[in-house]
């Protein structure tokens, strides 16, 4: 179960996201959860709510500004993307992040991961957003990125069959990063884009997605110890 709830950015407006935390009282390390072109839906709120069952204290700020895009409305969502501020979506994202850094609950460890939209965000971010321990990125790449300023391990997922964020693309990105000196270990899933999205029966793979999410959680506590 998350909690809404609401926090400051550096350009002075105000961000809302959902938190999850973690059973007890003991401090937790941070997950930022970046949204999908959906939005910030039930989906991402039940990703948010399995990272504070692994032990984490998760945020998914909120992009769109409380729209929830219904999945049937595909050309919606492409508009919102193709619409979206990424400059004032990385503000938001670093928000969120020092809002995790700084919760009583949190150790001040973060990581960020996201899914297709979030994915490509996640990369950003791991770019221009100071103090990040994991970067996590689902089936999402960006148009551009400066990959030598990455300061983060990279664990990243994609999938075979993905028509837009293609196995060739991920491995070019794996190569800049590499060649910079940076940290990424890409795997890639005999699936279609949006795998691990189980709202979504035609694209849902079951298997590929516990891989997939059992990864994430082993990298995210060996880096955010």
């Amino acid at each position: 179960m998350t909690t809404r709830v609401e926090f400051a950015a550096k350009n002075g407006e105000t961000v809302k996201g959902d938190l999850a935390l973690p059973e007890g009282s003991a401090k937790a390390p941070a997950v930022v959860v970046l949204q999908e072109w959906w939005g910030v839906n039930d989906h991402i709120r039940s990703i948010a709510t399995r990272l504070a069952q692994a032990g984490f204290l998760a945020i998914a700020p909120d992009l769109y500004d409380g729209e929830e895009v219904p999945l049937t409305n595909e050309a919606r969502a492409s508009e919102r993307m193709t619409k979206l501020d990424w400059g004032r979506a990385v503000t938001q994202i670093a928000a969120a992040v020092a809002y995790a850094k700084a919760h009583p609950r949190s150790t001040g460890k973060v990581g960020v991961t996201g899914f297709c939209m979030g994915g490509a965000l996640s990369f950003v971010s791991s770019t221009q957003i100071e103090g990040l321990s994991a970067v996590v990125p689902f089936y999402g790449i960006p148009p551009k990125a400066d990959y030598a300023k990455v300061t983060a391990p990279i664990l990243t997922h994609v999938a075979k069959h993905d028509q837009w964020v293609t196995p060739e693309k991920a491995e070019a990105v794996k190569r800049e990063l590499e060649s910079h000196g940076k940290s990424i270990e890409l795997h890639v899933y005999d699936a279609d884009h949006a795998f691990f999205n189980d709202t979504r029966a035609n694209v849902y793979s079951a298997e590929n997605a516990k891989l997939a999410w059992d990864r994430t959680i082993a990298f995210l506590k060996k880096h955010l110890a």
